[in-house]
């Protein structure tokens, strides 16, 4: 019988080394470094809003010059204008409720093309990507000729309507339907599940990462919508905050003002983003797995 020496570790890694292992690990910190410095580059006009934002009025403050002093009052003055309130609870409103809508509309419509058979499924579902080709700009004047005629300016219907049918949305729920097998959909109907059941207990439940980021999509658009706000919300009453904070605009307003409302308008979007980014992780984790 003849026994077999183990290698001593000093080979190993003489042969990991030989692979070529270590120099692939080694070779991940120059380009882990370029991303981290790249991401600090892309936070460098939130920071310098942020001070500019702080710094007293008609202080140098950047590009200039690094501010001497920092202060709230900017960002105070902004809070405690009229209306403020009124404006962000419509905004709030604006958004939620078409992340709502647009969402459980657009995963029923991606649920029934992707995996519906019925007569002009193709022809109706390409008529309705092409809304994608047509700027909003186009529509805006028949849009609003057609909301007014129905006495919809200035309430939040008119407001929130016009923008629920959102073709970019009914797609990316389509083509991320398309990846979930058959045999899902085969065991429920041989079950005897009715359609709101396998759209309540299987399309839902496998479809949250995509939900959670077309949501956040979705909120950011709405949030930050100025056109359409801008032309049917015409009183306190139904005016959005990215509207609301430009009627504070006069000539004679200091630019550390102007960096106080933006950074005002830019915190709940920043807030949706760092609740709901482990949903977008897993939403391209799963996209890069499948």
């Amino acid at each position: 019988m003849t026994l077999t020496a183990s290698r001593p570790p000093s080979r190993l890694l003489d042969r990991d080394r030989a692979s070529g292992r270590a120099p692939r690990r080694r070779a991940r910190w120059p380009l882990a470094a370029l991303l981290a410095v790249l991401s600090l580059l892309t936070l460098a006009p939130f920071l310098a809003m942020l001070v500019v934002a702080l710094t007293p009025a008609g202080r140098p403050t950047l590009p200039a010059q690094w501010p001497e002093t920092l202060t709230l009052d900017n960002l105070t003055s902004v809070l405690s204008a009229s209306g403020f309130v009124e404006w962000t609870v419509n905004s709030i409103v604006y958004s939620v409720v078409s992340v709502v809508v647009i969402l459980l509309t657009a995963s029923m419509a991606g649920y029934a093309f992707a995996k519906k058979r019925f007569p002009g499924r193709d022809v109706m579902f390409w008529t309705f990507l092409a809304t994608m080709m047509v700027p909003f700009q186009a529509t805006l004047i028949p849009t609003f000729v057609l909301v007014n005629s129905l006495d919809g300016v200035d309430t939040f219907w008119g407001l929130i309507v016009p923008t629920l049918a959102n073709s970019q949305a009914v797609f990316l729920m389509r083509q991320f339907i398309l990846g979930l097998p058959d045999e899902l959909f085969d065991a429920a109907k041989v079950d005897g599940a009715s359609e709101l059941r396998v759209y309540l207990t299987i399309v839902v439940p496998l479809t949250r990462p995509i939900m959670a980021t077309l949501g956040v999509f979705v909120f950011l658009w709405h949030w930050n919508d100025f056109l359409w706000p801008l032309v049917v919300g015409q009183s306190d009453a139904t005016r959005t905050l990215t509207v609301g904070l430009t009627t504070l605009r006069t000539e004679e307003m200091q630019l550390s003002m102007l960096m106080a409302s933006a950074t005002v308008s830019v915190v709940p979007c920043l807030l949706v983003f760092f609740l709901l980014q482990r949903y977008l992780v897993n939403s391209i984790a799963m996209t890069g797995f499948k």
